[in-house]
């Protein structure tokens, strides 16, 4: 190519990238989430989902690819055309199964932070029957005898963080039984075969509203709206139980930015709408929105805060 044909090839595609962004989204995106349908993060993400596609003007169409703790799901997104059509909507794994798996078949910077969706507080849990009121009175139950046993959905689940983060900062006995999902944990406190397990708010709300389990604590910064007279382990003396069930939306590397931004400003819009938040606040899922920036802080701490835990529990990969 001649040498004074370079900058107008260069300046072409330039202005052909600059316009492809400028239309975007000119066709239907793909939320990924990495877990089967009907949890709380599905929820969310059909949710967000469907109020962001009337932000943008396109549909965004559910794709389910649960499997490897989350990690199905975001290596393809990982390894997907970063066209800005493809994006993953991920809970903690996607942080937290870097500090516990051996292998991983993406690099962590694969994925880039877009925006973050909401929160589900995860909230403690025993039997509607039991006669512990409160975490004091869990960790009081548990120091007697061989302790309680407490149910987890697997290695590096958020309910094995809360039990890890009982035994190591608040000095509870608890004996850890792994489930294969939150779900069969909860089934399995309500049918008296484990004796607590923490689990998503909207999971258990209708649970604890029915008295087959009761809500001991819950472990964000602040007060479940569905749940305004149970007190945070925060309220109850208890700083270190802090862990929630959020969602996000990350993107493949090397997604244009200005993609990234819209997007992140279309979510923003839609989790301000009142009818995304009738829908969400009375299954205690909490929107919460934020710059990019904001999102990658957000993760930046967690990893730091959760690290340790993870380290000194020696979790391992199942």
């Amino acid at each position: 190519m001649p040498k004074c044909l370079v900058p107008v090839a260069a300046l072409l595609l330039a202005l052909t990238a600059n316009a492809q962004e400028t239309a975007w989204p000119s066709k239907p995106l793909h939320f990924v989430v990495p877990f089967g349908p009907g949890g709380a993060n599905d929820i969310v993400a059909r949710t967000v989902a469907e109020a962001t596609a009337k932000q943008l003007g396109q549909p965004i169409i559910i794709e389910n690819k649960p499997g490897a703790g989350s990690m199905i799901g975001a290596a393809y997104v990982a390894k997907a055309a970063p066209d800005g059509y493809t994006f993953l909507t991920p809970a903690a794994g996607v942080i937290t199964n870097a500090l516990i798996k051996t292998r991983m078949p993406y690099a962590e910077n694969d994925l880039v932070p877009v925006v973050m969706m909401a929160v589900s507080p995860s909230v403690v849990v025993v039997p509607g029957d039991s006669a512990i009121k409160d975490l004091k009175g869990l960790i009081a139950a548990s120091r007697k005898g061989q302790g309680l046993n407490f149910a987890t959905a697997g290695t590096g689940s958020t309910p094995h963080f809360v039990a890890e983060m009982l035994k190591l900062k608040a000095g509870a006995k608890l004996q850890i039984v792994p489930f294969k999902s939150g779900s069969e944990g909860m089934a399995a406190v309500v049918g008296n075969q484990v004796d607590a397990t923490s689990e998503a708010s909207p999971v258990v709300l209708s649970m604890v509203k029915a008295g087959k389990l009761k809500a001991i604590a819950s472990t964000w910064n602040r007060r479940i709206a569905a749940l305004p007279d149970l007190a945070t382990a925060q309220e109850q003396g208890f700083n270190d139980v802090f862990i929630g069930h959020w969602s996000g939306v990350f993107a493949p590397k090397g997604t244009p930015e200005a993609i990234l931004d819209k997007l992140n400003a279309a979510v923003n819009a839609a989790l301000k709408t009142s009818e995304l938040r009738a829908k969400l606040i009375p299954l205690a899922i909490d929107p919460t929105g934020g710059s990019r920036e904001d999102f990658r802080k957000f993760l930046v701490a967690e990893k730091a805060r959760l690290a340790p835990v993870a380290k000194a529990a020696q979790m391992k990969e199942d």
